[in-house]
């Protein structure tokens, strides 16, 4: 790596050529999150971003009964016990969110079992998600009194849009994949035996992509989510392409019915 990530034995980090894996290492909390493993993941994603030589992560929890149920509700006691304690908290929440959501390279989801509350938050950040027939998703935190911040609301209410995101708020149900998928929480279901699977292989084609072009198109994503006029500039630098060796790669490996080697340059 070119960026110092997190020490934290709750957050894995592995890395297989330039797909890296971050997992969630809780699974006797069903991958719970503490204020701890909200700030290293910040810290993680944020390094990862920075790594040019990086093309995709694949965010998962352990073991295959849970992606994550949001945070431990054990902590409440000593770290959200009133409103200055989580205002301190949504701070750490706020920039791990940006830093997933604003991430330069592609993000997979690798959804097992159990995804809901804050999992689904997060979940909801990931560019594609795939999860198992059996998943279940949520966000039943209207039984604990609590209210999403604007910043975990964002990603949820910009993947799904304002009417589902009130609805799956307001009558806090827990739903199954088939669900997830009709609402637009997930990508693709696949049975549970093959997530895995189909996670890395969705992170395999990524990786096998232009670089710099999965970066922009992100980029040019969030630009175009985020609204108001578009400058000159920002219109030209979808043009940037053309002159990168990448786009000289892609097309004369295209001519000769090659497959191209990307380099990122």
């Amino acid at each position: 790596m070119t960026t110092a990530l997190a020490q934290n034995p709750y957050l894995l980090v592995d890395r297989d050529d330039t797909i890296v894996t971050i997992t969630i290492n809780r699974p006797e909390k069903l991958n719970a999150f503490t204020i701890d493993v909200w700030r290293d993941l910040g810290t993680d994603f944020l390094a990862l971003s920075e790594d040019d030589t990086v093309r995709c992560i694949v965010l998962r929890g352990a073991g295959e009964k849970a992606f994550s149920p949001g945070n431990d509700i054990s902590e409440f006691e000593t770290s959200r016990s009133n409103k200055e304690q989580a205002v301190k908290y949504g701070e750490v929440m706020r920039r791990t969110i940006e830093a997933i959501g604003n991430c330069r390279h592609p993000v997979v989801a690798q959804i097992h079992g159990i995804c809901v509350g804050g999992g689904m938050e997060i979940a909801s950040l990931a560019d594609v998600r795939i999860c198992g027939s059996s998943s279940r998703f949520g966000v039943p935190i209207k039984n604990l009194g609590l209210v999403m911040s604007y910043s975990e609301l964002a990603p949820l209410v910009k993947l799904v849009g304002p009417s589902t995101a009130l609805a799956v708020l307001l009558e806090g149900t827990i739903f199954g994949a088939d669900k997830a998928l009709e609402l637009g929480v997930v990508t693709r279901v696949v049975p549970d035996a093959d997530v895995a699977a189909e996670a890395r292989l969705t992170a395999e084609r990524i990786a096998a992509g232009a670089p710099l072009v999965a970066r922009w198109h992100k980029k040019f994503v969030r630009r175009l989510l985020a609204g108001g006029e578009l400058t000159e500039a920002e219109r030209d630098e979808a043009f940037d392409c053309f002159d990168t060796e990448d786009f000289r790669t892609g097309y004369h490996a295209f001519l000769r019915k090659d497959t191209p080697v990307f380099t990122g340059r």
